[in-house]
């Protein structure tokens, strides 16, 4: 089939490079523009542009997808499907520009998980099972009928990062897959239950803060759920201190004792949550690399009833 395909991220880059290595012919490659990135700020291209040149592949970063000129551009390839994978929200117009549509690869067990950031609010969330679903783009957001499915267990030490990965490695041959049963026509579109339906809004950096209020289960998903991106984090000592990964720990000190609440243990960081305690394995304070959670107790030296958590007092209110 010749296809226009559209993604910006490494997810969207494994779809494409198993594009690459098919039968298929990519006719264009459309992604987002080179951002900043670094310390010196300089502009980077996205994933897919990296693997759309690495294959000599056309590439378009429009401004608008909304332009007639797109529009006329893309309609001329004369394609036969254009495929989507953790890109912007497509126009109508672009739904039909194609003689069979547009597709989109979604990491997630549609309709759950509607949204940017469905690997995260898995984890997040406690699930021990996503997925991959493939499916025509309609005008709502993650809404068409599905074509395909693929199961993916979540495992219990499974961070964003790890699932992630996995994901990765699984998306190119399940969209290839996907590509198949379209060829063939050996699929039956089932539409989505939107009773069944969840969101998963995009998360920002700040979105990150712990709340160790909650009991440690909550605490240890929410941690893995957005560890390294956009990276869970706490207050020490008015300095931003990451978390990237921790442990449930069944004995706290007790309800009594305030949740943030550092518990005295010479060899482990522990922080009281609510009914029960997380010792803090994986940090990353503020200006510094990541380290494990020992170095910092002997290098930082918390002292037992510090409270984590505190915003630093600049115009703001103390939690």
């Amino acid at each position: 089939m010749k296809i226009v395909f559209m993604g910006t991220p490494e997810f969207a880059r494994a779809n494409l490079a198993a594009l690459c290595e098919s039968r298929h012919e990519v006719v264009l490659v459309v992604t987002g523009p080179d951002k900043p990135s670094g310390r010196g700020r300089r502009l980077q291209p996205t994933g897919v542009r990296i693997e759309a040149e690495r294959h000599g592949l056309p590439v378009l970063t429009p401004r608008s997808l909304r332009s007639e000129e797109l529009r006329e551009q893309l309609a001329a390839l004369q394609a036969d499907l254009v495929v989507v994978a953790a890109f912007r929200i497509l126009p109508p117009a672009l739904l039909t520009v194609a003689r069979l549509g547009a597709i989109n690869i979604h990491a997630s067990l549609l309709p759950r998980y509607r949204g940017a950031a469905p690997v995260h609010w898995a984890i997040i969330n406690g699930d021990t099972e996503t997925g991959l679903t493939s499916f025509f783009l309609a005008e709502s957001v993650d809404t068409g009928d599905i074509i395909a499915q693929e199961r993916v267990p979540i495992g219990r030490e499974d961070t964003y990062d790890s699932l992630h990965d996995t994901l990765c490695r699984r998306t190119g041959p399940f969209l290839l897959h996907t590509l198949d049963l379209l060829e063939r026509g050996d699929y039956t579109p089932i539409p989505q239950d939107d009773s069944q339906a969840s969101r998963a809004p995009k998360l920002r950096p700040e979105d990150g803060l712990i709340d160790f209020g909650f009991p440690a289960e909550n605490v240890y998903n929410f941690v893995r759920g957005l560890s390294t991106r956009p990276g869970a984090y706490t207050w020490f000592r008015g300095k931003k201190l990451k978390v990237h990964f921790c442990r449930i720990v069944e004995a706290g000190a007790g309800d009594d004792v305030r949740p943030g609440t550092v518990l005295p243990d010479h060899r482990r960081f522990l922080v009281q949550c609510r009914g029960s305690a997380v010792e803090l394995t994986r940090v990353v304070p503020e200006g510094k690399r990541e380290m494990e959670g020992t170095a910092f107790l002997n290098g930082y030296r918390p002292r037992p009833g510090e409270v984590l958590g505190e915003i630093p007092k600049q115009g703001k209110l103390v939690l």
